[in-house]
C-alpha cells in the first residue's frame, strides 16, 4: 500500500528545495545586475538586500559573503557555456551542424546573460586565488570540449584549420564579445546576430554552410 504520509513529506521536501533554489537564484540574479551596474567594489550586501526587498541576514542564509556571490557567477557562466556544447551535440552527429547550433546557443546565452557575462570579464581580479584555480579548471574543461569538437570536424573532413585549440579560443572570444556591443534595439536582431556569428565561425574553420 502506498503511504500517503511519505508522499506528502516527499512533496513538502521537494517544494522547500525548489523554493530555496529559487531564492538563491534571485539573490544571484540581483547581485549580478548590481555588480554590472555599479561594479563589484561599489556594491554592498546591503544594496543587494535593499534591491530585493529583504534583509542582509536573509542573504547570509544562502551565501556566506559577497565574494561567494561573485565566484558563483563565474562558475555559472562557464557551466552555461558547457551546457551549450552539450545541448548542441544532441542535434546531429555532424561536427559542422553541432558547431552551428553551439554558436547559436552561445550567442543567445551571451545576450540573455549580458550583465553576468560583463561581470565575468570585468571582475576577475576580485576572485580569491583558491576559487580562481577551480574556475580555471572549469574553463579548461570547456576549452577542451570545444577543441575536441573541432578536431572531430577536421578528422571527418568538415573543417580545415591548422590549430583547433586556437580556433576554439577565437570562436569563444568572438561570440563572448557580443556582450560589449549588443543593444536590444540595435541594427541586428538576435536571429541576425546568430546567423552572422555562425557564418564567421564556419569561415574561420574552413567549412561551408549547407
Amino acid at each position: 500500500m502506498v503511504n500517503s504520509k511519505n508522499i506528502k513529506n516527499t512533496h513538502s521536501t521537494s517544494m522547500k528545495e525548489e523554493l530555496r533554489t529559487y531564492k538563491r537564484e534571485r539573490i544571484l540574479e540581483e547581485a549580478g545586475k548590481l555588480f554590472y551596474e555599479r561594479g563589484y567594489h561599489k556594491t554592498t550586501l546591503d544594496a543587494i538586500a535593499e534591491s530585493l526587498g529583504v534583509t542582509k541576514p536573509f542573504i547570509y542564509s544562502y551565501y556566506k559573503n559577497k565574494t561567494e556571490l561573485l565566484t558563483e557567477i563565474y562558475s555559472r557562466v562557464i557551466t552555461y557555456s558547457q551546457d551549450c556544447i552539450i545541448e548542441a551535440k544532441s542535434v546531429s552527429d555532424s561536427p559542422r551542424k553541432i558547431i552551428e547550433r553551439f554558436v547559436q546557443l552561445f550567442v543567445q546565452l551571451t545576450i540573455r546573460e549580458q550583465a553576468v557575462v560583463a561581470v565575468y570579464f570585468q571582475e576577475a581580479a576580485n576572485i580569491p586565488e583558491d576559487d580562481r584555480l577551480a574556475i580555471n579548471q572549469l574553463k579548461r574543461e570547456y576549452d577542451e570540449q570545444l577543441t575536441s569538437l573541432i578536431k572531430e570536424g577536421i578528422d571527418c573532413g568538415e573543417f580545415k584549420v591548422d590549430d583547433p585549440q586556437l580556433a576554439g579560443f577565437a570562436i569563444t572570444g568572438m561570440v563572448s564579445w557580443v556582450y560589449t556591443w549588443y543593444r536590444p534595439n540595435g541594427r541586428l536582431s538576435l536571429a541576425g546576430i546568430c546567423d552572422r556569428m555562425v557564418e564567421y565561425t564556419l569561415q574561420l574553420l574552413g567549412a561551408t554552410r549547407n
